[in-house]
């Protein structure tokens, strides 16, 4: 089983800066990915970015050039620095672990986080 642990988030104005962080605990393979996926209301919950074991990057259109996706291997932590906040970023932020096995992927979930971006 994995647990992870967000932190982060809040309250900002269109332009402004906002980081969140997720820390992972218990059973992590050590071929894995860890993402930051968000949901704003009445929408579906998309992919912002992901960042593999290895420190390959995926990053939505959207928010290109503007966030930064950065892991801590030896802690287990998932960093997101978003800059240049849009009110259209407003969502539930959700910290995603999945760990890889051949022909089998385990995927887990963080309890979110709202970002709230006022204009």
């Amino acid at each position: 089983q994995v647990q992870l642990v967000e932190s982060g988030g809040g309250l900002v104005q269109a332009g402004g800066s906002l980081g969140l962080s997720c820390a992972a605990s218990g059973s992590i393979f050590s071929i894995n990915a860890m993402g930051w996926y968000r949901q704003a209301p009445g929408k579906q919950r998309e992919l912002v970015a992901a960042i593999t074991s290895v420190g390959s990057t995926n990053y939505a259109d959207s928010v290109k050039g503007r966030f930064t996706i950065s892991r801590d291997n030896a802690k287990n932590t998932v960093y997101l620095q978003m800059n240049s906040l849009k009110p259209e970023d407003t969502a539930v932020y959700y910290c995603n672990l999945e760990n890889w096995r051949p022909g089998r992927k385990y995927n887990y979930w963080g309890q979110g986080t709202q970002v709230t971006v006022s204009s």
